[in-house]
């Protein structure tokens, strides 16, 4: 398998176990804040549970959002498509394709 599509859905895969991860940690986080006795905002030691609540949400986000680039990426490599600068028309470099595989825009354009 050459082009683009192995390394997308590596990426994919990765960040599709990173979202199962991070979900099942919300559900621990959501756990931990359900019990009456946790009183983490005492602990000098650990962060909080809201803290950490946020942390993962951040990712989380993060992740989805990068998600949705590779899913896109895939979706112009059917297209034929994949490769061109969405402002200018221009092919991507393949130096940037490889360090970003969903790149949509040139360097060019990029700046």
């Amino acid at each position: 398998m050459t082009g683009p599509l192995p390394a997308l859905r590596a990426r994919a895969a990765e960040l599709d176990a990173l979202l199962a991860r991070l979900e099942a940690d919300e559900g621990s986080v959501r756990a931990d804040r359900a019990d009456a006795t946790a009183d983490d905002e005492h602990d000098p030691e650990g962060s909080t549970l809201s803290g950490e609540w946020q942390r993962i949400e951040a990712i989380r986000r993060a992740a989805a959002s990068e998600r949705a680039e590779v899913d896109a990426a895939l979706a112009r490599v059917d297209a034929g498509t994949y490769g061109i600068c969405v402002v200018c028309g221009e092919s991507i470099a393949p130096a940037r394709l490889e360090a970003r595989p969903f790149a949509t825009t040139c360097i060019v354009c990029a700046a």
